[in-house]
C-alpha cells in the first residue's frame, strides 16, 4: 500500500498552519506558492481538510486557513483518513469463493482468514499512526517543545530583505 501525494501535501499544509501566527489566517495563495502544485488539486485537498475538521477557512480580504484544533490533537491516522478515506488494505473481491467454488465451506473460511489477517494489520497500522501528532513531528523537527510561530503570509510578498529578516528571526528563535 502506498499513500497518495496528497497525504504528504496535507502534512506540509498542517505544519504551515501549526507554525502560522494563530490570529492571522494563512492565505491560499501562500499555501499554493509553497506547495508549487496544481491550484485545482490544492482546492480539493483544502476542502477535504476543512470537511474532515482539521482546518477551518474564512473568506474575504483577510481570509485564509487556520488549524481547527491544537496540533497535539491532530494525528497521522486522522490525516490519512481525511485525505485517503477509511483504511482497507485488502478489499476482498470474493475471488476465493470463485476459484474454489467446488469447496464452498473451505473457500469461505480461507477468504475470512485472509480478511481477518489484513483487518488486524490495518488496525495495528492505524494504532501506530494515531500515536504521532503534528505537534510531535514539529517538536522533533525543531528540537524544541515550543512550536515557533511566524506569519507565512509575509514570506509571500517577495521583498528579499523582509524575507531574509524573517528567516533570520525564525532561525534565532530556534537557535539554528
Amino acid at each position: 500500500m502506498q499513500l497518495k501525494r496528497g497525504f504528504e501535501q496535507s502534512v506540509c499544509i498542517l505544519a504551515l498552519l501549526a507554525t502560522q501566527e494563530q490570529d492571522i489566517p494563512l492565505s491560499s495563495t501562500v499555501i499554493h506558492a509553497r506547495l508549487k502544485g496544481s491550484q485545482t488539486y490544492l482546492r480539493k485537498l483544502m476542502r477535504k481538510l476543512v470537511v474532515g475538521g482539521l482546518v477551518t477557512s474564512a473568506s474575504g480580504n483577510n481570509g485564509g486557513f487556520r488549524l481547527a484544533r491544537d496540533p497535539a490533537e491532530i494525528d497521522l491516522a486522522q490525516i490519512v483518513e481525511v485525505v485517503e478515506g477509511p483504511l482497507e488494505s485488502y478489499p476482498s473481491t470474493d475471488l476465493f469463493n470463485a476459484v474454489f467454488s467446488d469447496f464452498k465451506p473451505l473457500a469461505k473460511e480461507g477468504s475470512s482468514a485472509i480478511q481477518r489477517a489484513f483487518a488486524t494489520a490495518d488496525a495495528l497500522w492505524i494504532k501506530q499512526l494515531s500515536q504521532v501528532t503534528i505537534y510531535q513531528l514539529l517538536c522533533e523537527t525543531f528540537n524544541t517543545k515550543i512550536i515557533p510561530r511566524i506569519d507565512w503570509n509575509q514570506l509571500g510578498g517577495g521583498d528579499p530583505d523582509q524575507i531574509e529578516a524573517l528567516i533570520k528571526k525564525i532561525k534565532n528563535s530556534l537557535k539554528l
